[in-house]
């Protein structure tokens, strides 16, 4: 996948904290820092969403729909 140069403006309390790990070696420049932080949150924004959609399922409808023409002699589990 390509890259795109952008620009962005921080705090300087923010920039001062990239600028510590990259001098501690944690990243090699500001932008494999930055780059880092966005994959972070927009992996935890996807996690959340995921937690968020599947609080809205009926366990007891699921069931039924994981049940439907399933034929076994034993029964599912309950949750």
């Amino acid at each position: 996948m390509g890259r795109a140069r952008i620009a962005i403006t921080l705090d300087e309390h923010a920039l001062a904290e990239i600028d510590r790990l990259v001098r501690e070696g944690v990243y090699g420049n500001r932008s494999k820092a930055i780059e880092a932080a966005v994959h972070d949150r927009l992996e935890r924004s996807r996690h959340s969403r995921l937690a968020r959609e599947s609080a809205k399922l009926d366990p007891s409808e699921e069931q039924a729909l994981a049940n439907e023409g399933y034929v076994s002699e034993s029964e599912w589990p309950e949750y």
